[in-house]
């Protein structure tokens, strides 16, 4: 699995995310020629070889020569890039950059997202850095991104709403359940653009996968900094085996005075608001009490209405929370044939590359009560098809 993992040392924008791109291998003028199909007049884009601290690598350059437009509503910009001749993947893929893009803009403004009027980030050199950071990564082929916490900076920008404090806000907004630290800087580091970007097109966040590197790109900010070369660094490969990382959130609190019948209630909401899994476990508390751990991992974006969950539908008075990195297998699920009819079982591929299935509850469940045979029957068989791969049944 083509794997790249973007190291924001000094944070991210439109136009460094294109450039590392470009850096690591992407056509010059296929991107040109891409970008060329969109309805915007007077755009000249341009890869210039540049450094910083002495580290040299491509400054992606968009100048603009258009008059009007002093800005675009959401529906301008599908307009644009649905008229354009782009691969309908990467159309789909930029539009939910900007659908993020508006819902956080609409949060800061009160307005919902169709009404969103974009104005620095509806610039054609902002559609461009979009439109362009998403065919870069469809034509150099890479299949999951993964990228390390980001570096956030403070003071004030101007807009054409006045001055702003920085990070602006609705970066911020885009950057709900990822992993940031302050920079130390007074400048801006992670744009409104570059934080979509990151946001919608990366599968995790926080220390890089283990994977074989392949290239290595650089892309040039604008700005040179005084603590740091002012580079956004991307690094290309194929992740070990068949093994994935994505990041999640996990939400605990202390439970005492709750009832078993209102855990277990919390459990079954929990997992039907997308929990991932959720754990009781018995816990000796202050004064002697016994009580209840629940653990809940969870998406990030997940992450609002899990812990309004717990709030209101149990006895606690808050909710801990932090962001993790897991590593998983690549699991799937399978219908095979067994002696009792179809069932499905669950699939995972090891780090050795070997394929092992495991039992589905609700199917051996379905069989065992539909048969009138143990249910411990029906998941040693499913157990016993890791030890004959040839056997009949076993999944292909």
């Amino acid at each position: 699995m083509k794997t790249a993992f973007l190291d924001c040392f000094s944070g991210i924008s439109g136009d460094m995310f294109v450039g590392a791109l470009l850096d690591a291998g992407l056509e010059f003028e296929s991107l040109k020629a891409a970008l060329s199909g969109l309805p915007l007049e007077g755009v000249e884009v341009k890869a210039v070889r540049e450094g910083r601290h002495g580290i040299f690598g491509t400054r992606f350059v968009v100048d603009i020569r258009e008059g009007g437009h002093p800005h675009r509503s959401f529906e301008d910009i599908r307009g644009i890039i649905g008229e354009s001749g782009l691969d309908d993947r990467v159309k789909h893929r930029s539009l939910a950059v900007f659908q993020a893009l508006a819902e956080a803009e609409g949060k800061i403004h009160n307005q919902p997202p169709d009404r969103v009027h974009f104005h620095e980030v509806g610039a054609a050199d902002s559609i461009v850095d979009i439109v362009g950071g998403v065919f870069g990564v469809h034509s150099l082929k890479i299949d999951r991104i993964h990228a390390s916490a980001l570096p956030l900076g403070s003071g004030f920008t101007d807009t054409q709403h006045g001055p702003i404090p920085l990070p602006a806000p609705a970066a911020l907004n885009l950057l709900h359940g990822v992993p940031v630290y302050d920079s130390g800087l007074m400048k801006e580091l992670v744009t409104p653009t570059g934080a979509a970007l990151v946001k919608v097109l990366s599968t995790s966040f926080g220390p890089m996968p283990s994977f074989t590197l392949e290239r290595t790109g650089y892309g040039v900010g604008a700005r040179d900094l005084p603590d740091r070369p002012n580079l956004l660094r991307l690094l290309v490969g194929v992740e070990h085996g068949e093994s994935l990382s994505d990041t999640v959130v996990v939400l605990e609190s202390n439970l005492d005075d709750c009832p078993p019948e209102m855990t277990g209630y919390l459990s079954e909401r929990l997992l039907e608001a997308g929990a991932l899994d959720v754990l009781l476990l018995p816990a000796h508390m202050k004064k002697n009490r016994p009580g209840v751990l629940i653990q809940v991992l969870g998406r990030p974006e997940h992450k609002g209405i899990l812990e309004q969950i717990i709030l209101t539908e149990s006895t606690t008075l808050g909710v801990r929370s932090r962001i993790a990195s897991r590593r998983v297998l690549e699991r799937s699920l399978l219908q095979v044939e067994s002696p009792w009819g179809p069932m499905t079982v669950k699939a995972a591929v090891g780090l050795d590359g070997r394929r092992r299935v495991f039992p589905e509850y609700e199917s051996c469940r379905k069989i065992a009560r539909e048969n009138g045979i143990p249910l411990g029957d029906v998941y040693a068989w499913v157990q016993a098809r890791n030890q004959g791969g040839n056997r009949r049944g076993y999944p292909p």
